[in-house]
């Protein structure tokens, strides 16, 4: 378990990072990168694909933080 540990931590790192890039902030892509002035788009609900992406990259950051205790140990 030991030696596959890093593979899963660089997997689960690659999956969080290509679901964070995924997801839009506001109605431009370019609003993730500080782009959007509109304030209301930060609070709005989220619903089909935007919700399962955002629920998916909580469940994979919970998992690397598991993983990476883990390896502490």
């Amino acid at each position: 378990m030991k030696s596959l540990l890093p593979y899963i931590q660089i997997l689960l790192s690659v999956f969080l990072i290509a679901v964070i890039l995924i997801q839009r902030t506001g109605a431009q892509v370019g609003g993730a990168f500080g782009g959007s002035d509109n304030l209301s788009s930060a609070y709005h609900t989220r619903r089909g694909l935007e919700k399962w992406l955002f629920i998916g990259t909580v469940i994979i950051a919970i998992l690397f933080a598991v993983s990476a205790l883990i390896n502490l140990i």
